[in-house]
C-alpha cells in the first residue's frame, strides 16, 4: 500500500473508476449479445430495437471515456451490417 497521501487517493480513485469501467464494459457486451441473438434468430424487429439499445449503450460508453470514439463507431457499424444483413 502507498505511504504518501495523494498516492493512497489515487488507489482509491482508479479502484472506483475500474469498477465503473467495468460494469459499463459489461452492459455493452450485454447490449451487443442481444443484437447478435436476433439476428442469429432472423428476427428484424426484435433486431432493430435491439441495436438502437445497443447504439445508445456504445455511444454513452464512448463519451464517458471507457471505449475511444473509432472502436465505439466500428462497433456500432458492424452491428447496423449485421441487422441490415437480415433479408
Amino acid at each position: 500500500m502507498a505511504n504518501i497521501k495523494s498516492a493512497k487517493k489515487r488507489v482509491l480513485v482508479s479502484k472506483t473508476r475500474n469498477e465503473r469501467n467495468k460494469s459499463i464494459k459489461s452492459a455493452v457486451k450485454t447490449a451487443i449479445k442481444k443484437v447478435e441473438a436476433a439476428v442469429e434468430a432472423g428476427e428484424k424487429e426484435a433486431a432493430a430495437a435491439a441495436l438502437l439499445e445497443a447504439t445508445s449503450k456504445i455511444d454513452k460508453a464512448a463519451t464517458k471515456g471507457v471505449y475511444h470514439k473509432n472502436t465505439a463507431s466500428r462497433k456500432v457499424a458492424r452491428l447496423a451490417k449485421a441487422v441490415n444483413s437480415i433479408g
